[in-house]
């Protein structure tokens, strides 16, 4: 099995990434009244996460979860250019 393939980030663009972090954080009931914002970054260079999120605001008591949530999301989804 070829791990590149199996461990790959699927691409998303900017609007794709704030809809998923922004339902992952719904479904959470210590989430729901977090905002945030999806800020692109440069990539590093070991390949290194493309973006990132700024919070404008969230409870301490969900900021851990929330950035847990975000991390997951993080591995999976690579920001890709709008068609």
């Amino acid at each position: 099995m070829d791990f590149e393939t199996l461990f790959a980030k699927t691409p998303a663009t900017l609007d794709d990434i704030r809809r998923r972090v922004a339902y992952a954080l719904e479904r959470h009931p210590l989430c729901r009244n977090v905002q945030f914002d999806v800020v692109r970054m440069p990539r590093a260079a070991g390949g290194g996460r493309n973006w990132t999120i700024n919070w404008q605001t969230v409870a301490p008591n969900a900021l851990w979860e929330a950035s847990d949530i975000v991390a997951d999301i993080q591995d999976a989804y690579e920001l890709v250019a709008a068609a």
